[in-house]
């Protein structure tokens, strides 16, 4: 099964894929509309491909014209094509020949759209966001007691159950005495991550079928969606794909606005916040949220990405990835490049993949993988399962940063250390004050110090006894980057930055 838009069974017919909140999203589709008296003209989402948007789609009989970026000569003289029933295809990027009622996205042969798969994202920039008659919903016929089967981990930073199978914390829920709620947390301030935010402009509704699929599971009859406080323009358009969803789905979440805080992204900080606590900090576990969460309920904590995997594992056609890792996983390439991107990597898949999604300014030295606090790498010759990631001394939250050869790996671990004793919550020892141990030990290479075992031992530390993701990850990009550059380590306790961007201490 696929989603299936009844746009795509009408012919011609113009897409204009773009983000749903972006100010300048309007020209592209106002000058298509403007232009057309025939042709349907459809706004639908991003595909995560920043450098081609707005995205103008023309498609005839299963022939769809991609012009990524177009000037408003080329959107006239694409719609004026199609109304003689022909697609512009000298000025396109690329012509994809496809089933005609395709509710995915054509995946053209080259380009950054080629790259990996689209299998969650395959709605994303192909159908209305805002139509259910576009989406096939699972939760109206399935019961994801399969999903439980089939081993799925958590993905995310946001999710209770990141790395570890959702059956457990779902089989706690309906064991636990109480009212269930799902939580689906999407309120992330770390701008490196955008796979969610791309997941809930691009296909709403199918985030919300599966929201509604994992509640008809756990026996749950409220839900919430929380989004960062900052986002308006998202919460306007999720308000708009709940009214449409309201009286089709079995449940609909209700939309909560979340602190600007990067520690309000943790599970247990983020049931803090919806609770109304002015004081934000992760919950000490156990009880885990499935037994003892959002007001004392059986909570389901889950990134939008945990969802939409969930959805996809319903559908008959979902692809079985790996016994250890089912599914695929989803990826935002950013760091020093023209413009980021989200891609789909399938289990076999190597992450060195994404790097066709993307411009790169300059030559790659290093990768951080993970969010902000991810592993520093100069190979990403590793397979996309969490398993093969954790093993590399990588990340798991979904974040590809490709730093080039100004980058000094001294300075991007100092950097990322600071931002750990500034952001974590303060409630244990090991996030409160290893982090300030932390920078101070980095700040000691400038000074000529480098003490490796201390920073070592730190580093284990913290990992094995913070109550906080922040804490315990805090140490990662400090010891991967030791690992892959200690030389540049030792040159900068000699008082020489290789790169030559270092110019004063921490």
């Amino acid at each position: 099964m696929t989603d299936t838009a009844p746009a795509g069974d009408r012919s011609p017919v113009c897409r204009v894929s773009t983000h749903p909140t972006a100010a300048d999203r309007e020209p592209a589709f106002e000058t298509a509309r403007r232009t057309s008296d025939a042709v349907p003209v459809v706004r639908t989402g991003p595909t995560g491909i920043a450098a081609y948007e707005p995205l103008v789609l023309a498609t005839v009989d299963g022939r769809t014209a991609f012009h990524p970026d177009p000037g408003p000569e080329t959107v006239d003289a694409v719609v004026d094509a199609l109304e003689t029933g022909e697609v512009l295809a000298d000025a396109a990027a690329a012509v994809v020949e496809h089933d005609p009622g395709t509710g995915s996205l054509p995946v053209p042969e080259t380009g950054p759209l080629s790259v990996g798969r689209r299998d969650v994202l395959g709605p994303c920039g192909w159908v209305d966001p805002l139509a259910p008659d576009d989406y096939d919903l699972v939760s109206l016929e399935r019961d994801a007691a399969a999903v439980g089967d089939a081993g799925l981990l958590g993905r995310g930073r946001g999710d209770a159950a990141a790395d570890e199978a959702v059956d457990e914390t779902w089989t706690a829920i309906r064991e636990t005495d109480g009212d269930p709620v799902v939580v689906v947390n999407a309120n992330d301030t770390d701008d490196r991550q955008r796979v969610d935010r791309t997941l809930l402009e691009g296909a709403p509704i199918a985030v919300l079928d599966g929201i509604a699929a994992i509640a008809e599971h756990v026996g749950a009859v409220d839900a919430v969606l929380s989004v960062n406080e900052t986002e308006t323009g998202l919460h306007r358009h999720l308000e708009s794909a709940v009214d449409a969803a309201a009286d089709v789905l079995p449940v609909v979440p209700q939309l909560v606005a979340g602190p600007d805080e990067y520690r309000a992204g943790e599970p247990t900080a983020a049931l803090e916040a919806l609770e109304g606590n002015d004081r934000i900090e992760p919950r000490i576990q156990p009880p885990s949220p499935a037994v003892h969460g959002l007001y004392g309920r059986p909570t389901a904590v889950h990134s939008v990405r945990t969802v939409l995997q969930a959805r996809r594992a319903l559908q008959d056609d979902a692809p079985s990835g790996t016994d250890r890792d089912p599914g695929t996983r989803l990826f935002t390439v950013t760091g020093d490049v023209a413009a980021p991107a989200t891609v789909e990597l399938a289990s076999d898949d190597s992450l060195a993949a994404v790097r066709e999604a993307v411009a790169l300014d300059g030559a790659l030295k290093m990768a951080c993988v993970g969010d902000i606090f991810g592993g520093i790498t100069e190979t990403l010759e590793v397979s996309a399962t969490a398993e093969t990631l954790a093993a590399a001394g990588l990340g798991t939250e979904g974040v590809v940063e490709l730093l080039n050869e100004d980058r000094c790996a001294v300075a991007t671990a100092g950097e990322r250390a600071r931002f750990a004793a500034t952001e974590n919550s303060g409630r244990c020892v090991p996030g409160r004050e290893g982090t300030k141990q932390l920078t101070e030990l980095l700040r000691d290479v400038y000074r000529g110090s480098f003490e490796l075992a201390k920073i070592r031992e730190l580093g284990r530390t913290m990992e094995r006894t913070s109550n906080c993701r922040i804490g315990a990850h805090a140490p990662r990009p400090v010891i991967t980057a030791i690992d892959e550059f200690e030389p540049t380590f030792r040159a900068h306790a000699d008082g020489r930055c290789p790169s030559g961007t270092c110019t004063e201490n921490l």
